[in-house]
C-alpha cells in the first residue's frame, strides 16, 4: 500500500460528507461522530477536510482549500484539529486500532 487510505472526507464547497465504504463495518455511532465532527469543522474553517490512514495506520487529519478562497481559516484548521485530536483522542485511537486490526 502506497498511498494514504481515506476513512472520511467532508466539503464546505459541496456541503457533502463522504465516508468510504470500505469502512461501512463501523458502528452507526461511530460514523455519526465522523459526520458530526468533519461538517462542525468544515462550518467553522471551511474548505475540505479530510481524515486519512497512512500505511503505518495512524490516522492523518488535513485540510484543504481551494487557491482562491479567501474565506478558508488556514490558522483556525490547524487549531480546530489540534482541539479534535485532545477532545476525541480516544475515538482516533479506536479508529487507529480498528484500522490496524481489521486492514493492515
Amino acid at each position: 500500500m502506497d498511498e494514504k487510505q481515506v476513512l472520511c472526507a467532508c466539503s464546505a464547497y459541496e456541503q457533502k460528507f463522504y465516508l468510504n465504504p470500505r469502512y461501512d463495518s463501523l458502528p452507526a455511532g461511530v460514523k455519526e461522530e465522523l459526520k458530526i465532527l468533519s461538517v462542525m469543522l468544515t462550518a467553522d474553517v471551511g474548505g475540505v477536510f479530510t481524515m486519512e490512514f497512512e500505511e503505518d495506520g495512524k490516522l492523518y487529519l488535513s485540510t484543504t482549500a481551494k487557491e482562491n478562497d479567501f474565506y478558508y481559516d488556514e490558522i483556525g484548521s490547524y487549531l480546530k484539529i489540534k482541539q479534535l485530536r485532545q477532545e476525541h483522542g480516544e475515538l482516533l485511537e479506536g479508529l487507529e486500532e480498528y484500522y490496524r486490526s481489521f486492514f493492515l
